[in-house]
């Protein structure tokens, strides 16, 4: 990690919610794996500090296995909830699962499903993708100003563009019916930049606006979000989004550096959105 990346701020970059203000944060976890020098065991301590250094009120996970979801629920402060299956069904395989302050967001209704021409058949796959992708949504109500608006978290294929495109057109399609009306916040892996055609079917196609390009703040330089452990690429690509709709103003948005001692908590790096509905 070049110098300039090699330190983190004592501050947070967003921090708990205020006011009638929402905290966002996609974040792929990283798989709890047992390899050093980035296992679980090592990484979990600062993916902690992260988490309450940062507080957000929701959080839009990917990659996260059962035990290491159970684990992050541990390390978050007691109010914290999640929401999510396994890809594979019931607890196997990685989850796409949603957390959220509980003291701050109310859950209505959650569900489930999954990207292929069989969405509700949980662990299928049909699109050229070897992983089984999947997406989890909830709608909550915002205890503060009773407005309700629906979370939807997921975890595109990292080689087949045509699973790609065909779960940007599954997920456009499933906005509209599962939040008519409603705020939408997408929160994802896209396993793709925002000049690739799955971005446009996200944003012109169900009228998404991505976080980043049109936030009035940025409070950190842009990053590629996938760094694989190595050094952090200024102006790289970003994969990781938060794209929005419905929400009224979008005060702030970050993609968070921390590290501590020159480790990360994953291979990705969490981007953060601070929203009023």
């Amino acid at each position: 990690m070049n110098a300039a990346n090699a330190g983190a701020s004592e501050r947070p970059l967003i921090g708990p919610a205020r006011g009638d203000s929402l905290h966002i944060m996609s974040f792929n976890l990283r798989y709890a794996s047992l390899h050093e020098p980035n296992s679980w065991t090592t990484r979990r301590p600062i993916m902690a500090e992260l988490l309450r250094r940062e507080q957000p009120t929701v959080i839009g996970t990917q990659e996260g296995l059962f035990a290491q979801l159970k684990d992050i629920e541990r390390d978050l402060p007691p109010q914290y909830d999640w929401i999510g299956v396994g890809r594979a069904g019931g607890s196997r395989d990685e989850f796409t699962a949603v957390f959220f302050d509980s003291s701050r967001v109310d859950p209505l209704e959650f569900d489930h499903f999954w990207l292929s021409a069989t969405p509700t058949v949980a662990g299928s796959k049909s699109w050229g993708n070897k992983v089984i992708r999947m997406v989890t949504w909830v709608r909550f109500t915002d205890r503060v100003t009773g407005k309700q608006f629906v979370v939807v978290n997921t975890h595109f294929d990292h080689e087949s563009e045509t699973s790609r495109l065909r779960s940007a057109e599954l997920v456009r399609d499933r906005v509209g019916a599962i939040a008519p009306g409603l705020p939408v916040v997408l929160t994802g892996d896209f396993n793709a930049a925002p000049a690739a055609p799955t971005h446009d079917i996200l944003t012109s196609g169900a009228g998404l606006t991505d976080s980043w390009l049109a936030t009035a703040e940025r409070r950190t330089p842009l990053y590629a979000t996938f760094h694989g452990y190595r050094p952090l690429v200024p102006n790289g690509s970003r994969i990781d989004w938060i794209l929005i709709r419905g929400v009224r103003v979008l005060l702030a948005a970050a993609i968070n550096t921390f590290q501590r001692g020159g480790r990360l908590p994953s291979d990705h790096l969490p981007v953060q959105a601070l929203i009023r509905l």
